[in-house]
């Protein structure tokens, strides 16, 4: 059974049309704007494709961009089953075909990109150049201290993922809020923009899908998502914001040489987790950089 995207019509993006596409079952949403090179934009939790809009702004006089919702988030169905970045990975392969796009390039934050990740890593003939956004690499060096450094930061993850508790602590406002307004060095997002990520959440389907998601973490991602073995030839750069509080400056500094042709990381001491909504200007200069 499919649940209906959130309430109300999607909120608007300067420049952006809002589509449907029908993807084997699942109808998926996403805002598209501008002309030129396509880029695909995805989003993490506890975001849609909203958190884009001030890189839209300042991209779409140069590219094509493609802003989804991820499946069980923001406008898109939520089918009840594929809340897995594998699954993810697979409706946007899906999607760049049914608009007819045969290679982007990929911006990725969170969810969106440990999807980056899998995409650039298994079907490195659809994309050109790659920007991970606040998520690990799929090679860190795991160690003692790594691991003590990453444990106090993954509470919320473990209260996202637990059997029944997940889902009610979604639907609890104030836990999406409380993430989004702490994990920030300055103060990034109006109140307005905290509800609107965090009232996705109320529908049930959608507090399932999230956790859902986060016990695929804890099931997979912990072992390296089944891609440490796994060569990259994109040419890739990873931002970070050093003062995030969910993710160890530790799991991306070190351990990608060798894994990757062309790949640098770029620690930005003055940012959190929240890297698109804190440095939107700094995010779109890199892009525009790097594309051209």
């Amino acid at each position: 059974m499919t649940a209906a995207g959130s309430t109300g019509a999607p909120p608007e993006i300067e420049g952006a049309e809002h589509r449907y596409a029908d993807l084997g079952g699942v109808r998926i949403h996403y805002a598209e704007a501008g002309e030129g090179d396509p880029v695909l934009v995805l989003h993490g939790w506890p975001q849609h494709h909203y958190m884009w809009r001030e890189v839209i702004a300042r991209l779409r006089h140069r590219h094509r961009l493609i802003a989804p919702d991820l499946r069980g988030f923001g406008w898109s169905d939520a089918p009840g089953r594929g809340y897995d970045c594998e699954t993810f990975a697979e409706d946007q392969i899906s999607l760049l075909d049914e608009l007819g796009i045969d290679r982007a390039n990929v911006i990725g934050h969170d969810w969106g990109g440990w999807t980056l990740w899998i995409l650039v890593l298994r079907h490195p003939e659809r994309f050109r150049r790659a920007i991970p956004l606040n998520i690990p690499h799929p090679w860190p060096q795991i160690g003692l201290r790594t691991i003590l450094d990453q444990s106090w930061r993954g509470w919320y993850a473990a209260l996202n993922a637990a059997p029944a508790v997940g889902p009610l602590a979604m639907r609890a406002a104030g836990h999406a809020v409380g993430f989004l307004q702490r994990a920030n060095t300055g103060h990034p997002f109006t109140d307005q923009e905290v509800e609107l990520y965090a009232s996705q959440f109320r529908d049930p389907a959608r507090a399932g899908a999230a956790a859902s998601l986060y016990r695929y973490y804890f099931r997979t991602m912990l072992g390296g998502g089944g891609l440490a073995k796994e060569h990259l030839t994109v040419p890739t750069r990873l931002l970070f914001g050093t003062g995030d509080v969910a993710i160890s400056t530790r799991l991306v500094r070190d351990g990608w040489q060798g894994h990757a042709d062309d790949m640098e990381v770029e620690l930005v001491d003055d940012s959190g987790h929240f890297i698109v909504n804190e440095k939107p200007d700094l995010v779109a200069q890199r892009a525009l950089e790097f594309f051209a």
